[in-house]
């Protein structure tokens, strides 16, 4: 219980607490929002410092770290800085001196905050964080508690579950609550690759791209970001679940089995990858199955980023291109769209029952 006669804007003393007693905030529920990251520029140190702390994580690379960092070090640091600094610099937002995915995230939180807020006042506080870069998991974990949040859902913005995605943003969030004095109660989000609200936005973003194509396309490619085969026999569900949602978007949409696929792209690295490849099937269906327009999304993606705005709409088009297509169709991620929102705030709301009044 707490002394309403003591207290004021920095918070209210317990009853019968001692008159200097800390005063304590108002208990607040924290929903932190997470994306996978950004270089806080394009600059070589800036774009190294971020490959780095990508590429170090054992989510992401889990070779053995004696044969992985002299080669990350000494190799691939030495040169990807360069190749992947040109390609952010060609959809950087030079207006705000951001990447789009920070951009967007942000307009994300905005929205969501917004909705939350009317939805349950001053119950709630929203933020954002990165699992790489800024601003850090760890920072706005800080923040919150210091802003009197005793409970805090965390929420990956990830529709499917993946070791090197999903995964290795739970470990940093619970990395940053060790560091509490007086940990928050946490939840985390489970993957929405299958809520109804998501598949029904995905839907209306195509049938809207669809309608304002010039020219109708013969096949819509559903490119999500791959990982590793191997992982896929560790246990991995991220497979299975691109599946299902190919297949749920499919039936949303009435569609037959020949007007939708499912390819992966991002391959890095000497191993298989789960296949087919975004990339060559692209081509392969101009070549030998004479398709000639054709349009790519990516519902694995909740904001568009370096994956889609660079590797989707600029390299996987000019392979579908040089193969022999004619008209590419790249349909926006769902980013800040409203039918999204809403999706993602019910998703929240489901994950807030027992912790506030709805």
């Amino acid at each position: 219980m707490f002394d309403s006669q003591n207290s004021d804007a920095t918070g209210t003393c317990p009853v019968h607490a001692p008159a200097d007693h800390p005063k304590v905030k108002p208990a607040k529920v924290g929903i932190l929002i997470a994306n996978l990251g950004t270089p806080d520029a394009t600059d070589y140190w800036s774009m190294r410092r971020y490959l780095n702390e990508f590429l170090s994580d054992k989510r992401v690379v889990d070779y053995s770290a004696w044969l992985w960092q002299p080669l990350l070090q000494l190799i691939i640091l030495s040169k990807r800085p360069f190749s992947s600094g040109a390609a952010y610099r060609s959809i950087w937002n030079n207006e705000a001196d951001e990447s789009p995915l920070l951009t967007i995230t942000k307009a994300q939180t905005a929205a969501i905050k917004d909705v939350m807020q009317q939805r349950h006042g001053d119950q709630v506080r929203v933020d954002f964080c990165m699992r790489y870069g800024n601003p850090s998991t760890k920072s706005k974990v800080r923040e919150m508690v210091e802003a009197g949040c005793t409970k805090i859902l965390f929420f990956p913005l990830y529709p499917h579950y993946a070791g090197a995605t999903s995964a290795t943003a739970n470990d940093q969030f619970f990395r940053a609550l060790m560091e509490e004095k007086w940990q928050p109660i946490a939840r985390v989000v489970e993957p929405y690759f299958e809520e109804p609200a998501y598949i029904d936005a995905l839907a209306k973003s195509i049938e809207t791209a669809y309608a304002n194509a010039e020219t109708k396309p013969e096949k819509l490619v559903c490119s999500y970001h791959g990982v590793p085969e191997r992982y896929l026999r560790e246990g991995d569900p991220y497979h299975c679940q691109c599946q299902k949602t190919t297949r749920l978007l499919k039936e949303r949409l009435g569609w037959s089995d020949t007007d939708i696929m499912t390819t992966f792209q991002s391959r890095f690295g000497p191993e298989e990858w789960l296949k087919p490849y975004t990339v060559n099937e692209v081509a392969r269906l101009a070549e030998e199955d004479g398709v000639k327009n054709i349009a790519v999304c990516a519902p694995a993606f909740s904001a568009d980023c370096i994956e889609t705005l660079e590797e989707i709409n600029e390299e996987i088009k000019e392979s579908f291109e040089e193969a022999g297509g004619e008209h590419f169709t790249y349909i926006p991620c769902l980013n800040d769209d409203d039918a999204h929102i809403q999706a993602l705030a019910g998703v929240i709301d489901r994950n807030l029952l027992g912790w506030i009044d709805q």
